[in-house]
């Protein structure tokens, strides 16, 4: 928008006053010459340069708009970024729980084994030892019987 600042010369000023320039309006509006209310010589009609005014200040209007819309976006995606993170580090916390869990089931079972394996033993050996038992107590009464017998004789 051009705009002439330099005051005008008195003798349009007075034109102005006087009423005469309600003819000499009409040829500088056909020029495209307009007078604002401060009597300033403007390219621009007045209700042109009014709407372009206010097209301007809701242009800053809607940038300062999608200003803070960006700033709540990168906000908002700080937030996810940081809520991802933790949903990771959860994630990784419950794979490592669950692994642990895994191995103290493959520890049972080995050990289980261990111990199944000592029993059966233990019974094998208890076996042998109920087999030798028996035995032992066959040959005590067989020497028991024979000092009975040998008692006796004398």
């Amino acid at each position: 928008m051009l705009c002439f600042t330099a005051p005008l010369p008195p003798s349009i000023t007075q034109l102005l006053e006087t009423g005469f320039v309600a003819m000499a309006k009409d040829p500088l509006a056909e020029a495209g010459l307009h007078f604002d209310e401060l009597n300033k010589l403007r390219i621009l009609e007045p209700e042109v340069d009014q709407k372009t005014t206010e097209l301007k200040e809701e242009c800053e209007d809607f940038v300062d708009k999608i200003s803070q819309f960006q700033k709540i976006v990168g906000g908002l995606i700080e937030l996810v970024d940081e809520l991802a993170k933790e949903a990771e580090t959860e994630k990784m916390k419950a794979i490592g729980a669950r692994n642990l869990l895994k191995s103290v089931a493959k520890q049972r079972e080995a050990q289980q084994q261990q111990l199944q394996a000592l029993i059966a033993e233990k019974k094998m050996q208890l076996e042998r030892y109920r087999i030798e038992y028996e035995a032992l107590s066959k040959v005590e009464a067989e020497q028991n019987e024979f000092i009975e017998q040998f008692i006796l004789q004398k």
